[in-house]
């Protein structure tokens, strides 16, 4: 049976082999078999610009592109990897898709995004959002120099955690008014997602009938997989070793 598969917030870094190597038999086992792998956002733990070339984002992107010989691979930025460029995009055999994409899975058109958008109770963090996607911000920091670059990202990193330490869980979640405001502004039935690291099938009202909103689950302790085919879909995890 034909089926595609989804991933997101896996937060690769060389600090954690064992996630790249649970990424690197999910790809060689699994994701070579399938219609399409799409990857939503926050690969990388952060991503400092294309000119960071090094080993460990070297073999990540070679370990992509050699699935994409076999099936194709689609990527939309996260908050984390969101300066990822073409360069990188086209040494990984991925395509770049819009923050907010609609495709058609098997004759039911589905919303994929990476969420972020959608956590509007973050007042802080949807400030930096608007700031990071602009034209002027990126670009700024881009032509920064590298050791420059990794001290922001470094010192982003600690305020972050320092940040979500005192936020409530609701705050970090999703608001469901915005969930079912693209599903309409779409007209779609379907979305899926993640960033929340809550993985799960939701059901809802959108268009005036039932809709889904499948959340799909983080890598910092299991790969979280999900598995869309003609019929179903299905949130799996891949164990580490």
């Amino acid at each position: 049976m034909p089926f595609t598969y989804f991933i997101a917030d896996l937060h690769l870094s060389a600090d954690r082999p064992d996630i790249t190597d649970c990424l690197m038999r999910f790809l060689e086992e699994d994701a070579i078999n399938a219609d399409a792998l799409y990857v939503l956002g926050d690969l990388f733990e952060v991503w400092i610009g294309d000119d960071d070339v090094n080993p460990f984002n070297t073999a990540v992107a070679e370990a992509f592109k050699q699935v994409s010989q076999y099936c194709p691979i689609y990527f939309i930025h996260g908050n984390r990897d969101f300066a990822i460029r073409h360069n990188w995009l086209n040494k990984a055999g991925m395509t770049l898709l819009s923050e907010q994409e609609v495709v058609d899975l098997y004759g039911t058109p589905t919303l994929l995004t990476h969420g972020d958008e959608l956590c509007t109770k973050d007042v802080a963090y949807q400030k930096f959002r608007k700031k990071s996607r602009g034209w002027w911000w990126p670009r700024l920091m881009l032509a920064l120099p590298l050791w420059y670059r990794r001290r922001v990202a470094r010192n982003g990193r600690a305020q972050s955690k320092a940040n979500q330490q005192s936020l409530k869980p609701e705050i970090m979640d999703v608001t469901p008014s915005e969930v079912v405001d693209a599903l309409e502004k779409w007209g779609v039935q379907r979305m899926i997602h993640g960033h929340t690291h809550r993985p799960k099938i939701h059901t809802l009202q959108a268009n005036g009938k039932s809709a889904t909103r499948i959340v799909l689950g983080d890598w910092y302790d299991q790969g979280s997989v999900l598995k869309v085919t003609p019929n179903e879909a299905m949130l799996q995890h891949h164990n580490f070793m």
